[in-house]
């Protein structure tokens, strides 16, 4: 009999999923009435939030927060969390690590922004090279932009118009990244308010881990750029299989095509990100999120010979209006706070933690998964976890679409929530940071066996 004869998601009865969902959703309600009223308040002023994505959560009401340290989060409610979400990566390192706290103090008194360099930036430029690689660097407030402005670099630098994606890829708020496959073709995501043009007439998308479909995608030599994470996240992860990144590089440079490696989240991987890890050799590269410690900001880095293409573009177009650089970009505390985080937070020291501690939490998970004989997976990339509602490992962004099981990952995060542990709102995503302690991965480990049991009987 099948699970969908049988009334089972995903290995669980519907009736007793509806029913643990819709006790759990109960429960939260009635333990924060406090944030209630402010949900209550705040909706003729934000239709409900300041930013819509904050509705993401499958919550009655959001949760409201009063204070976050380290690696826990407190509510107006009162009720103390142990914080696996962590800002969905912005806040990676823990909240307000010390040496971003002294950075902001000593900045503080000297202005904010003045569209100038400071002596951080100096020491900003030599810790990223340092760090990731890349001989060039350019700063920018969000990974979105980050990406928006090396794809124009790279189209300006090849004089090529395509770029290539990554079916299921998530790359923030990038125009030309809004492309998926459908039915074997590409489209502009359904989802997309206000496009009015057609993105696919533009962008190549080929599955992840498909290196005869990106062979042929760059054939024509008239793609710009591949923009790829180097794990697929943000979509159900994907990790690469055997070979894939050294085959994504021949293609690459076999057909002068430049690639851009957006760590964004797998930096979650150590100090240089997958990128260094694994020996990986972009011209490209961004990282956003956490790298000033949860002050917005991000990077952008790209190697001599983009740099050499670069200054010729400079010199023959006129001045201003490149659509590169925002005015609030490498603003003063901006780069401060990044060269506290560079030098003092992300560290080995503090990855070697973030890393043991990831290592117990996926075996934990795991160990309840196989205990109750469930047809989910764990997968991980450095500090970050995710559970998957579905068999593993997954392929590629179809696959990952597939695995999706909206009602039962949102009945597990609301579960989890109420027993103390707060998750990603999406993806079933959980991150390790240098402030989390052994005692928190095991209480999400338990949270997510009282679950299990109560989904699966």
């Amino acid at each position: 009999m099948s699970e969908a004869a049988g009334g089972r998601e995903r290995g669980i009865l519907r009736e007793r999923l509806a029913a643990f969902a819709a006790a759990e959703r109960v429960r939260y309600a009635r333990a924060r009435p406090r944030a209630a009223a402010l949900a209550a308040g705040g909706a003729g002023y934000y239709a409900g939030v300041p930013m819509h994505w904050m509705l993401d959560w499958p919550l009655p009401f959001p949760m409201v927060v009063a204070d976050a340290r380290g690696a826990s989060l407190t509510d107006v409610d009162g009720h103390e969390l142990a914080d696996f979400c962590l800002g969905d990566t912005g806040s990676m390192f823990g909240h307000s690590p010390e040496p971003v706290l002294r950075a902001l103090a000593a900045q503080s008194g000297h202005g904010f922004a003045y569209m100038l360099p400071t002596e951080h930036s100096v020491a900003v430029g030599r810790l990223l090279v340092e760090r990731f690689g890349l001989p060039h660097w350019q700063i920018a407030t969000t990974a979105s932009d980050a990406n928006r402005f090396a794809l124009r670099i790279a189209r300006g630098v090849t004089n090529r118009p395509k770029i290539l994606v990554m079916n299921g890829c998530y790359h923030g708020a990038v125009d030309e990244t809004y492309v998926e496959l459908h039915s074997g073709q590409a489209r502009s995501r359904p989802a997309l308010i206000g496009q009015f043009t057609d993105l696919a007439a533009e962008t190549r998308v080929v599955e992840f881990n498909d290196v005869g479909a990106l062979e042929a995608a760059l054939a024509a030599r008239d793609v710009a750029c591949v923009i790829t994470e180097p794990v697929l996240t943000n979509c159900c992860m994907v990790l690469p299989a055997p070979g894939y990144h050294a085959a994504l590089r021949r293609a690459t440079r076999a057909t002068g095509t430049l690639l851009l490696i957006d760590e964004t989240h797998t930096i979650s991987t150590g100090p240089g990100g997958y990128t260094r890890a694994h020996g990986l050799e972009p011209d490209l590269f961004v990282v956003g999120k956490p790298i000033a410690g949860g002050v917005p900001a991000s990077a952008w880095g790209f190697s001599e010979e983009v740099a050499v293409g670069w200054d010729r573009l400079r010199r023959e177009k006129p001045p201003g209006h490149s659509g590169l650089g925002t005015t609030l970009s490498a603003n003063a505390l901006a780069m401060a706070t990044m060269h506290a985080t560079l030098a003092e937070v992300m560290t080995p020291a503090a990855y070697a933690h973030m890393e043991a501690l990831a290592v117990r939490l996926a075996a934990g998970l795991a160990g309840v998964i196989d205990g109750r004989g469930l047809p989910w997976h764990v997968a991980r990339v450095g500090a970050r976890v995710e559970f998957i509602c579905a068999p593993g490992p997954l392929r590629n962004g179809s696959e990952a679409a597939a695995a999706h099981a909206p009602a039962l990952e949102q009945a597990i995060h609301v579960g989890l929530l109420n027993r103390g542990c707060l998750i990603a709102p999406f993806h079933n995503m959980m991150l390790l940071c240098p402030a989390t302690r052994s005692e928190q991965v095991d209480q999400l480990v338990g949270a997510f066996g009282e679950v299990a049991a109560a989904l699966a009987g």
